[in-house]
């Protein structure tokens, strides 16, 4: 089956065994929606770390600032998204994916138009809610829309090619954008977002489940989230051991106790805890982290590094993280089929090993090596997503019932957005510590590595064959 074949689902009454939606003629526009929503939230993720210079010339602040920049979008998203997954499942795909695309492309423009630093985190944090709504969305529509597992592995695949070309892209269009205006980065989003409206419009509604709001989960979730974020980004420039850093730390650690314990006891939780008792769950959850502190962390590092120790543009810096992101964005396409052939452990535990590689060997490194060795050797960092990511992925949807995908998509993409965000957080405190730059630069890359080993050594245990129905 080629990609235009999963794209134009077959016409009504045709055979097509195992797959219950074959004569929708709808689902190639559900998966197009699905993939340019990926594509636009991603993008934002890794289009804004080449133009961080460029925005601190023009707004002011310091690294604390910029950090702020990218987790203010990536907090919102992360803090939401388990109550988004719910919402999903209760609203429906559709319903919930629109709503999140239109207050994600309203808050666009208010990034572009940002007069100061404070305005331009606030308009992120909004981006991040509308992300968060869409997330799970996504993923839910891609489940309804595929219902075969063998169909929704391979729409899958076609799913993260959103991902993969968007961080492909991001770097080298921010540098490109930035030549003219660091705020043209945000307005790319209103014409992606348009023909993503037009093409949700013919995707069927799925089904929907009604049930309470678990407020008391997502209160704690987002306290808890807020506090481990904050506390850490803080800590670059005041020290563990100052007061506003100990109490966000102490607020996250209490929060997140009666996160748990509210989801135990309540009737209807955010986050059904059942979830957790399937070991693949817990390990594509873990995965989904792992992954994000290398693929997110390290862009962010050498953004910095190639603009403030090798001198170069946005646009150079964009250019440099070329060879990594194309070649991720060349394998997407192929990682279905090799996943299909090794099944899903091979090529997440050697993806999630490459990660470990890259890291090791730019930590390694003499800080005199040029940018283009830099470059080549960011590449193993790259081959990692179409290689863990896309079987993560329909490993986990195929081990949660149909009803509990945008839960689980909620809480798998939480994960990684959590990872993302405390890299960046624990890695910006790094740089900016006592230590220096290179110091910072190093240790970090050693802390990615060894958590990259570590999900290595958990994904080696992922199931290889579905539960039965």
């Amino acid at each position: 089956m080629t990609f235009t074949d999963l794209l134009r689902p077959a016409a009504a009454g045709a055979p097509c065994a195992g797959d219950q939606h074959a004569g929708d003629r709808h689902a190639g526009a559900t998966l197009a929606a699905a993939v340019l929503g990926f594509f636009v939230i991603t993008l934002d993720a890794t289009i804004v770390n080449v133009a961080l210079p460029s925005i601190r010339s023009a707004l002011g602040g310091g690294i604390t600032g910029l950090q702020w920049v990218v987790d203010g979008y990536t907090l919102m998203f992360a803090a939401l998204l388990l109550s988004a997954g719910a919402l999903s499942d209760r609203i429906g795909a559709r319903r919930a994916f629109g709503a999140g695309l239109v207050v994600f492309v309203v808050a666009s423009p208010a990034c572009g138009l940002a007069p100061s630093p404070g305005v331009l985190v606030a308009a992120r944090f909004v981006q991040g809610v509308g992300a968060a709504v869409m997330m799970p969305a996504s993923m839910a529509l891609v489940r309804h829309a595929y219902p075969d597992a063998g169909r929704r592995a391979r729409a899958v695949g076609v799913w993260a090619m959103g991902g993969a070309v968007a961080a492909a892209a991001g770097p080298v269009l921010g540098g490109l954008l930035s030549l003219a205006s660091w705020r043209m980065i945000f307005w790319i989003n209103l014409p992606v977002g348009a023909v993503t409206l037009l093409l949700l419009a013919r995707a069927p509604h799925p089904p929907t489940r009604a049930a309470p709001f678990d407020w008391i989960g997502q209160v704690t979730g987002i306290a808890a989230m807020g506090g481990l974020t904050y506390g850490a980004i803080e800590a670059g420039q005041a020290g563990f051991t100052a007061p506003q850093v100990v109490i966000a730390l102490a607020v996250a650690v209490v929060s997140f106790a009666a996160f748990v314990l509210a989801q135990a006891r309540v009737a209807h939780p955010m986050v059904p805890l059942e979830l957790f008792r399937s070991a693949t769950v817990t390990i594509a959850v873990a995965i989904g982290f792992a992954f994000m502190v290398g693929f997110y962390g390290l862009p962010f590092l050498f953004s910095l590094y190639f603009q403030q120790q090798h001198g170069l543009s946005p646009l150079g810096a964009g250019v440099a993280f070329l060879p990594m992101m194309a070649l991720s964005a060349c394998l997407t396409p192929f990682s279905a089929r090799i996943t299909q052939r090794t099944g899903p452990r091979v090529p997440v535990v050697a993806g999630l090993c490459l990660i470990a590689a890259g890291s090791i060997a730019l930590a390694v490194a003499p800080a005199s090596i040029p940018v283009w060795v830099s470059a080549l050797l960011l590449i193993p960092v790259g081959l990692a997503g179409p290689l863990v990511m896309p079987p993560t992925t329909a490993v986990l949807l195929d081990h949660v019932p149909a009803h509990r995908t945008g839960t689980a998509g909620g809480v798998f993409n939480t994960s990684r957005q959590i990872g993302g965000a405390l890299a960046v957080a624990v890695f910006g405190a790094l740089l900016s510590g006592s230590g220096g730059f290179e110091h910072g630069l190093r240790l970090s890359l050693a802390l990615a590595a060894v958590i990259a080993l570590a999900a290595a050594a958990a994904g080696a245990r992922l199931a290889v064959t579905r539960p039965q129905p």
